[in-house]
């Protein structure tokens, strides 16, 4: 018996090469990109522990879970960290990231999450990276959930390091990832004795093995059907067009938003400021007195394919998410989302409008 996805030819290096010029196309870099065969924690403890080590002073900026994580692991290196964080409500400020500076002059390493899928927010990436350039410090960003919802200009933006996954405003697999990688933090990766070398954390060995070879032969056998799906998922988004799937995701961002203050019932968004929103999802938070677990709950038991989930961790009561990316980030579906939440609401004794959160959506999409 023979099946499609298990009877391939393998994936040829010139092939593999292929896709990752079409993804360094779609950040619109011209560093290398390292297309990694793993989910995006992958390239992104990859560069921290490529680039960090004892004697790195490091600025790392929590708006969101991640940024705790990305502390952990500079600390686990042996880097000095100085954690600037802010309500995971809001979103952090270039004036911020500069005072932080200037209070620890020798600060020579930032991280930074663009946007936060888990919180809602987003942040200022272009503000912030003048002023890290203007520092000199390398600027490490994690673009996972902003890549293709909203602009990721890693050369624009003085980025050395910018990792992408497609799973999420891409609408593509998650088991592959990216990074595109500045030459100053290949020479920081090079001169750090830290950095893994022959391990499947090391972005020195697709430097030195793969991009100074020519590309001409693999590390290791590819992930063949991921890479396949994310070819399939690039070819989707030119066919799109990169501005229109971001304008889509906008559009979905700021109608759910308008929606869910139309909807009433005690709902409303978790971010405070829209112009801190992401586009990539939008977080809500529960009316007071109820479980934001039981709603959407409720909500998924109308229509299991919406895609609502309640927030992780301390959040979890409080905070609804609408993960509007990708090929969900369409009118139709936002509508069905606040349906389903008002409806919920309604169950739990709230008082929803419904049609004025219908036209509030018909409003703000247009």
């Amino acid at each position: 018996m023979t099946h499609p996805f298990l009877d391939l030819a393998p994936l040829s290096a010139e092939h593999f090469a292929s896709i990752e010029e079409r993804v360094a196309r779609l950040m619109d870099t011209s560093q290398d990109v390292v297309i990694m065969q793993g989910e995006a924690l992958l390239p992104l403890e990859g560069a921290i522990r490529g680039t960090a080590a004892p004697g790195t002073v490091a600025l790392n900026v929590i708006t969101g879970p991640y940024g705790q994580t990305f502390g952990d692991w500079l600390r686990d290196c042996g880097a000095t960290v100085h954690d600037l964080a802010v309500p995971f409500h809001t979103a952090v400020t270039a004036e911020q990231v500069r005072a932080a500076l200037a209070e620890h002059p020798e600060i020579d390493f930032v991280s930074l999450v663009h946007a936060e899928a888990a919180t809602g927010n987003t942040n200022p990436v272009a503000e912030i990276g003048e002023v890290v350039r203007a520092h000199g410090a390398l600027f490490y960003l994690d673009a996972v959930a902003s890549i293709a919802a909203e602009p990721v200009l890693p050369d624009a933006w003085g980025v050395d390091l910018c990792v992408i996954g497609a799973q999420k405003a891409m609408g593509g697999p998650a088991g592959v990832s990216a990074v595109s990688v500045s030459a100053r933090a290949w020479e920081r990766m090079t001169a750090n004795e830290q950095a893994p070398r022959h391990s499947y954390l090391s972005l020195l060995d697709w430097k030195q093995r793969w991009i100074d070879g020519g590309r001409k032969a693999l590390l290791h056998a590819p992930a063949q059907l991921e890479m396949l799906a994310l070819e399939a998922c690039v070819e989707r988004i030119e066919s799109e067009g990169l501005d229109a799937l971001m304008a889509r995701h906008a559009g979905a961002a700021a109608a759910t938003r308008a929606g869910a203050l139309a909807l009433g019932g005690g709902l409303e968004p978790y971010v405070h400021e829209a112009r801190d929103a992401a586009p990539v999802a939008t977080t809500l938070r529960a009316p007071a007195g109820t479980d934001a677990r039981e709603l959407v709950a409720k909500a998924l038991a109308v229509d299991p394919v919406l895609p609502l989930v309640a927030g992780g961790g301390a959040l979890a009561q409080e905070m609804i998410r609408v993960n509007h990316y990708g090929p969900q980030a369409t009118r139709g579906v936002v509508q069905s989302s606040l349906a389903a939440l008002g409806g919920a609401l309604a169950e739990a004794g709230h008082t929803v409008d419904l049609e004025g959160a219908r036209k509030a959506v018909a409003a703000a999409w247009s």
